[in-house]
């Protein structure tokens, strides 16, 4: 069934008609270039939430970053990101997929440079969040335009290789961390970590005005800035305390906070319940569409899962284990190797399983994360990266099988009308999934060292995490029921 005949589903009612016809690109060179830029776009993103990981031991003793500021260096990335993505999917909607693509990498461009010029963590922190921001504009785009731009099975395709992209980014940026951080290029020591987006976005620009085709919404005109603030509202609510509360130890303000946040949620939904005939920030009958709200859940859970584990990962690795920042990297390394043949796998088959492949691989992933809990346990400080190399690729390899079905089946019943709010909200729940995550490591693994580099604290702590990471994936399994049993477009 072609994403246009789905734009008719019973369920979902648009509210203004879209263009009949997108831009397409014209020639098959020029749709690929155009899906080589988008699919870079996401590889900066995914790159610059996990680049720091591996370069966290160097940038605290470089700017003297206490536990608080090392959560905040990933918290402050997320969380405009959180905020942002529903308003820059609509904003898409409203001047243009392609304009506000390239207007987020301009935003995103700048702050990686001043990232990697920074003097100090208060600094550095501040650059981080200007790069959420960026990141809140330009990403919304990128589901919405591969939604709007390609049918059928191309579009299976180019979702599988989406899928590729985040299983190869979220590996590669500790590894590129790791090894720019090891290789001191011009005794720059972490900076290039950050410099290194500068010449990839430069490129985005140019390719991106050039082969990227422009998509909008006809009628949509306006944008709900009392949603847009609520929402925003919400999300900062309820993630500042989850952030602070444990270093603070949870004073009452905290959950004062977070009440007022779940509060503010409320009046949002209620607001956007009453403006859905009138340009509504979330269009809510998506929310009754059942494998785009599960998969949305879904989404959550599997940021909440790499907020957790990653961190805490790269931490168990140098502190727990003593390993240096490049081998650190190799780990990373094993992970992607795994991670990328789940993805070529999910790529190949372009949706022909629907949700029995990412089933399958979030079932691949517990298994090997309580294989190597166990593991940890009973090899302690002796654990050498031979030895783990087998669990660490099988949860890379489960992991891998996940992220290109699960967009591709979440967005397919979604009308074009509607792809950019719910590429706004896709990617919300993925973004804020890792701020949660990153946030319950104050509690999961923090609340256990104590900041402590002392090795068998730090291995203790995050044995924790692993059976926090298995009960994440058995509830991302269970959740995936939500999703279609057969494809829509069956790969032919």
């Amino acid at each position: 069934m072609s994403s246009s005949a789905l734009g008719n589903e019973p369920q979902h009612t648009p509210r203004a008609p879209a263009h009949p016809a997108p831009h397409r690109p014209k020639t098959a060179l020029a749709a690929w270039i155009a899906l080589l830029v988008l699919l870079t776009a996401e590889l900066m993103n995914m790159l610059d939430q996990s680049v720091v990981l591996t370069a966290l031991p160097a940038i605290q003793e470089s700017t003297g970053a206490g536990p608080v500021a090392v959560q905040w260096l990933t918290t402050a990335y997320t969380l405009p990101v959180a905020v942002g993505l529903i308003t820059g999917g609509r904003l898409g909607d409203i001047h243009g997929r392609r304009r506000m693509l390239l207007i987020g990498t301009v935003v995103f461009t700048a702050a990686s440079l001043l990232c990697g010029l920074a003097t100090g963590p208060g600094m550095l922190i501040g650059a981080r969040l200007l790069q959420g921001v960026g990141v809140a504009v330009m990403i919304p785009q990128v589901l919405a335009t591969l939604h709007v731009a390609f049918e059928g099975h191309r579009r299976s395709k180019a979702f599988g290789l989406y899928g590729a992209v985040l299983a190869i980014a979220n590996v590669l940026g500790p590894v590129l961390g790791g090894v720019l951080t090891e290789a001191d290029l011009f005794g720059l020591s972490w900076r290039p970590v950050f410099l290194v987006n500068v010449p990839v976005g430069l490129a985005v620009l140019l390719l991106g005005r050039a082969f990227v085709p422009e998509s909008t919404l006809r009628g949509a005109d306006r944008l709900d800035l009392a949603g847009m603030l609520l929402s925003g509202l919400a999300v900062v609510l309820i993630l500042v305390p989850l952030t602070e509360g444990h270093a603070r130890r949870w004073p009452l303000w905290c959950f004062a906070v977070l009440a007022a946040g779940v509060l503010v949620l409320g009046v949002f939904l209620r607001h956007q319940k009453r403006k859905q005939d009138d340009a509504p920030l979330v269009p809510l009958s998506l929310l009754r569409v059942r494998q785009f709200s599960g998969g949305m859940a879904v989404d959550l859970l599997h940021g909440l899962l790499c907020g957790l584990f990653f961190l805490t990962w790269t931490l168990y690795l140098q502190n727990g284990l003593g390993l240096s920042p490049l081998e650190a990297a190799v780990a990373f390394v094993l992970l992607s190797v795994g991670e990328l043949g789940g993805a070529t796998v999910a790529a190949k088959t372009a949706g022909r399983f629907a949700r029995r492949l990412p089933q399958t691989g979030t079932l691949v992933a517990t298994a090997a994360t309580v294989t190597y809990a166990l593991q940890i346990g009973s090899h302690q400080a002796g654990l050498t990266l031979p030895a783990m190399t087998a669990p660490v690729v099988l949860i890379g390899f489960g992991l891998g099988m996940v992220s290109g079905p699960l967009a591709d089946l979440s967005l397919a019943r979604v009308p074009h009308e509607d792809a950019g709010s719910a590429s706004g909200l896709f990617n919300t729940a993925i973004h804020l999934g890792i701020a949660l995550g990153t946030a319950l490591t104050a509690v999961v693994f923090f609340g256990v060292t104590g900041g402590s580099p002392d090795g068998a604290v730090n291995r203790d702590a995050f044995v924790t995490v692993l059976w926090w990471a298995g009960g994440l994936l058995a509830l991302m399994w269970a959740l995936m029921f939500c999703l279609p049993r057969q494809a829509d477009n069956p790969a032919g």
